[in-house]
């Protein structure tokens, strides 16, 4: 399963333009006739700290390795977009540059990056220990856009770019970037997994490997690095690629950073006629295919779970592909139970142009969920190698949030959504409104884990079987679209009862389980 998070075009100012269209062509630059060469950042590796100490935490496998390794960018803005055409091609990395108003491309070398979670093998970390023998080799990634900020008080208060790189393997779209006189963090602690190392006193050594120093033209500037491991003993919070409430419900990691300010839901629910929402900006909710597939046994607890069962468990994500976002508020009537829906409508300046009645929401007051829950959102159903269904999740309620950015190239993509998290939406027991969004670009996931939310596959005999994943299944939400609202994902069940199998063929060049 995919875990979840230079060359210059001349060499000299001036150049004739052959000389750049050439020159452009063998580098996959896309140049305008006249155009002044592009100005490429200029990248360097550095440590923010001589000496890092780290804590290994009775029964983790090992320690992280977060050095404090930061790549600065200067002479211009590092950036690039990533994109695939479909699931049946692959990923495509371009870096971004910009001169007099003119935008070129440079496309990375084929394979370099693979997926939307960063560049691959970005560092090379050798570690020893007190007697100089060399204790751990391994490679770690960089994300452009993670732990950024600024090095200079002259560089820009606030970042364009998004704040992190997705791991959701279904991602279309990412945009990566750090602002020139900013710097972003590089070998992140999880990029490489935990490494066993026992307490003790350890050098690091942490370089650029020849691949990227070639293509960004860095130097070879290693740096090292003083590393303290100590026991900590118990208790360690370890580090889940996921973030998981106490008590029902799973959701995906954002990926998304930085929060904008968020529209704040309407004092009153709205008076007069609906308004017609044939002519209005409308989001597009999309489905993409489960992943994250797995059996267990319902030990985890949850509404009906039972000894000896076996549970197909799965991860599950709507996305809205825009050109609007999806708004939904809820109001109460003094003293009920449940929220009368609406969804609203936004124009480009983000103007409120109209709404009409879309259901209704509950609140949930059980440990881990406790705010409330919008219905009809999406739906979740098994089907036989018939395409029929067979068994439904009793997952039928949800609370809206960015967890995932799915695709941050497409028209009105919000890089910086503010609701990522339960946290922040969905509200508390005694709201009398609340304001549920769904940004451009942006999907919401949710890992179907528990009895009742991911199905019961005890009595199913072995063989073919599909996820289906439905947004928007009773077609309450107004949308662009409804040709994209579902997907399916072949699973084969094995084995047998209280020992099940599934093997999760790829979905196209997506193998992720």
């Amino acid at each position: 399963m995919t875990t979840y998070h230079r060359s210059t075009l001349g060499r000299s100012a001036i150049v004739t333009a052959a000389t750049l269209t050439m020159a452009a062509t063998a580098a996959g630059v896309a140049p305008t006739a006249g155009a002044a060469t592009p100005v490429a950042p200029k990248l360097k590796l550095i440590a923010a700290s001589k000496s890092v100490t780290l804590e290994r935490w009775r029964g983790d496998p090992g320690v992280y390795l977060d050095l404090g390794t930061y790549i600065t960018v200067d002479k211009a803005a590092l950036e690039f977009r990533v994109t695939r055409k479909s699931y049946n091609d692959p990923v495509v990395a371009q870096q971004i540059t910009r001169s007099g108003g003119t935008t070129h491309t440079k496309t990375l070398p084929a394979g370099m990056v693979k997926d939307f979670t960063g560049l691959p093998g970005f560092l090379d970390v050798t570690l020893t220990d007190a007697a100089g023998k060399q204790v751990l080799s391994t490679k770690q990634a960089f994300c452009p856009n993670d732990r950024a900020g600024r090095i200079r008080p002259d560089a820009p208060a606030t970042s364009r770019y998004p704040g992190g790189c997705s791991d959701n393997p279904f991602t279309l779209g990412g945009v990566w970037g750090t602002e020139q006189g900013w710097a972003s963090g590089v070998g992140q602690a999880w990029s490489s997994g935990p490494a066993d190392l026992a307490a003790g006193e350890y050098t690091a050594t942490v370089r650029v490997t020849k691949k990227y120093r070639d293509f960004f033209g860095m130097a070879d500037q290693p740096q090292t690095i003083k590393v303290t491991v100590q026991d900590a003993g118990d208790g360690g919070a370890g580090v889940a690629p996921r973030t998981r409430a106490a008590d029902g419900e799973v959701r995906g990691k954002s990926s998304t950073g930085a929060a904008s300010p968020v529209l704040k839901p309407n004092k009153h629910r709205p008076t007069g006629a609906r308004t017609d929402a044939a002519t209005l900006p409308k989001p597009d909710l999309r489905a993409l295919p489960a992943y994250g597939i797995s059996i267990n046994d319902g030990s985890d607890g949850g509404v009906g779970a039972a000894a000896g069962k076996d549970y197909l468990a799965f991860g599950a994500t709507v996305w809205n592909g825009g050109p609007s976002p999806l708004v939904v508020d809820g109001f109460r009537k003094p003293g009920a139970d449940t929220m009368d829906a609406y969804q609203y409508f936004y124009d480009t300046d983000g103007k409120q142009v109209g709404y009409t009645p879309t259901g209704s929401m509950e609140w949930d007051p059980r440990e881990g969920h406790q705010h409330w829950h919008f219905h009809d959102f999406a739906s979740y159903r098994l089907l036989g190698a018939d395409k029929k269904e067979i068994v439904r999740s009793g997952k039928e309620a949800f609370c809206l949030a960015n967890t995932d950015a799915i695709d941050y190239t497409v028209k009105n993509a919000n890089w910086h959504p503010y609701n990522t998290d339960l946290a922040t939406a969905c509200g508390e027991e005694n709201s009398v409104s609340v304001r549920e969004v769904l940004d451009v670009g942006n999907g919401d996931t949710y890992s179907q884990i528990r009895p009742g939310q991911s199905f019961d596959v005890t009595d199913l005999p072995n063989g073919t079987y599909y996820i289906q994943v439905i947004a928007n299944p009773d077609r309450r939400l107004k949308e662009t679209s409804t040709t994209n609202n579902v997907s399916l994902r072949k699973v084969v069940l094995g084995g047998t009862t209280g020992a099940r199998t599934v093997t999760v063929p790829a979905y196209g060049l997506v193998d992720a389980p």
